[in-house]
Order: C-alpha cells, then structure tokens, then sequence
C-alpha cells in the first residue's frame, strides 16, 4: 500500500514526487516520459531560474532531480499509461497495463494534449516554425511576421503575447465571427500590426529548411489566399488527459478536473490534480509546479493526521 501515487511526468508531476521524497513519503511515479508538453520546445525561456533550456533538456533536468530525491521512498515507473483510477473502500487501485497499485492517495498531473493542425506541411514544420506553446518560443520569433490559427479567447491571447515582439501577427480564423470575448478581438486587432482574417480555411505550410509562408483559402471568394510568415501558432483547442478518472471525479464541460485552487484537492476524498489537467485558468510550467508542489503540502497534512486543510490547523484568523 503506497501512501501517494503520482501520475504525469511533466513540471508538476517532477515537482510532486520530488516534495513527496523529500518528506518520506511511501510513494510511487506513474510516467509516460519526463517532459510534458513543453518537450517539444527548441528553447523555453520562462522556466524561472534557467534563462533558456531546450524541451529535451528540461525533460532531462526534470528526471535528473525526481532520481537525485527518491531515495528509497520513491518509485519511478517511467513507459507505463495509466488505464484507469478506481476506489475500493478507503484506498484506490491504479491499473497500468498489467500492473496494478493500491494507494491511500492520487495526485493526478497527466497536463493536456493539443489538437493538432491537420494541413499540407505541419508534420514536416512542427517545430521548424509551427509551434502550439506561444509562451515557450514566441520570444524566438522576435521582428519576424507570424501567424497565429484560431479565434478563439486563447488564439486572441496568443495573438497578443506576440505583439510584444513580433513584426506583424495576422490571426485566422475558419468562422464568419470570433468567439473570443468582443472587448479582446477589439482590443487586440486595434494594433496596426495586427491583421485577423475571418472565414479563412488554412490549407497549407510552406517552407524550405523552416517556415516561409502560409496559405490559406478565402471562405467567401474560394480563392487560395499565401502569406508570408516566419512562425505559426496553433490555437484550435486542446483537451485534458483525464479519461482515466472520467466518473470517479467531478469533471467540467471540457473534461478537466475541477479542484480547490487553495489545496488542488479534487471533489473526492483522497484525490488531488495539479497542472493543465484541471480547471485552473492558466497554464504555464512554472504554475503547474507551483500547483503540485501546494498538493503535496495539503495531501501530507491529510495523510499524517486527516487534517482538512491548511486553514484548519492554522486558524480562522489568518
């Protein structure tokens, strides 16, 4: 019987099983790979305290301090997908594969897989100029002409980080209308260097070694529309890796976990989530770690004397 199970191996399941060891925690790591989704990226830059480190290398980083902690009270499962989470009495099993583990708590860190572009070209540039993590590479594409795929809230906030150092950024959009909120499609398409183009059915990417133009078909006209650009972004959704807790904790419409943002407790006992697996407005590394790291706090305090939470021990006062 494990005290903790752990499952993800991105910023914040690294971040849970390395405060797990450090409190000694009976505890075991259920991965895929070290990474998360940020392992793709050519170079993150706001991964506080590592000014630039490429995706491989921060999967590498993430692994070297899980192994430097464990010590004997942790166990690392890396190559295994869990199947599913399921209580019995007042533990949980976790099936993974043929393997299956009993734990008196969850902390679920599995993040979110984008929805990929599906056009001519976007195998062959992921990550020679397409990316989907506009906080990890924007910075990259600094004074070049880019272009951001979607209008929705996400594809507007991406539209807008690149502002702060792009060229130019032309956002299209397959629909007749945006869907992002009307005061931020004002606000982001009133900056000259900003062009959005509605009813435009991305085609294809070009380019040689990268990214040299986008085409794109007119809606209205039917004509194929090539722009030239250097960078795109891709925000046409993404949805949460949470199948495997589907009816044993509260989900919202998009499949996330809904957790207290004050412990990262689920709505069931004994079972936490960190990172873009839950409902949490942001996702970004530093907060996922950040999230994970606030679970372990609170599940120790649950584990070593049922305690509620922080504010339980600490007063109403505070």
């Amino acid at each position: 019987m494990y005290d903790l199970i752990i499952i993800g191996g991105g910023p914040a399941g690294a971040a849970a099983a390395v405060y797990a060891a450090r409190k000694r925690l009976k505890s075991v790591l259920i991965i895929k790979e070290f990474g998360g989704q940020s392992v793709v990226s050519s170079d993150i830059q706001n991964w506080i305290g590592t000014p630039s480190i490429s995706g491989a290398d921060f999967a590498k980083s993430l692994k070297a301090h899980v192994f430097a902690a464990k010590g004997e009270v942790l166990e690392v499962k890396e190559g295994m997908q869990v199947e599913r989470v399921e209580r019995s009495g007042d533990h949980f099993i976790v099936s993974a594969g043929a393997e299956k583990f009993e734990t008196r708590s969850v902390l679920v860190a599995t993040g979110m897989s984008r929805k990929k572009l599906e056009v001519a070209g976007a195998d062959t540039y992921e990550n020679k100029g397409l990316t989907y993590c506009a906080s990890c590479d924007g910075p990259l594409f600094a004074d070049k002409d880019v272009v951001v795929v979607g209008g929705g809230n996400a594809g507007f906030e991406t539209a807008l980080q690149l502002l702060a150092y792009c060229k130019s950024v032309t956002l299209l959009h397959n629909h007749t209308n945006y869907k992002a909120d009307p005061v931020t499609v004002e606000g982001v398409l009133n900056d000259p260097r900003m062009h959005g183009a509605l009813n435009a059915h991305i085609k294809e990417i070009k380019g040689g070694q990268f990214v040299t133009s986008v085409v794109y078909t007119d809606g209205a006209s039917g004509k194929d529309i090539e722009i030239p650009a250097e960078g795109v972004f891709a925000e046409i959704g993404h949805y949460p890796s949470t199948n495997f807790v589907k009816g044993l904790v509260e989900l919202n419409e998009f499949g996330s976990i809904i957790t207290d943002p004050r412990t990262q407790r689920a709505k069931i006992e004994g079972i936490w989530a960190a990172g873009d697996c839950t409902d949490a407005p942001y996702h970004q590394n530093n907060i996922a770690g950040g999230d994970a790291v606030k679970a372990v706090e609170d599940l120790y305090l649950w584990l070593k004397g049922g305690v509620k939470n922080w504010w339980a021990i600490q007063g109403s006062n505070l």
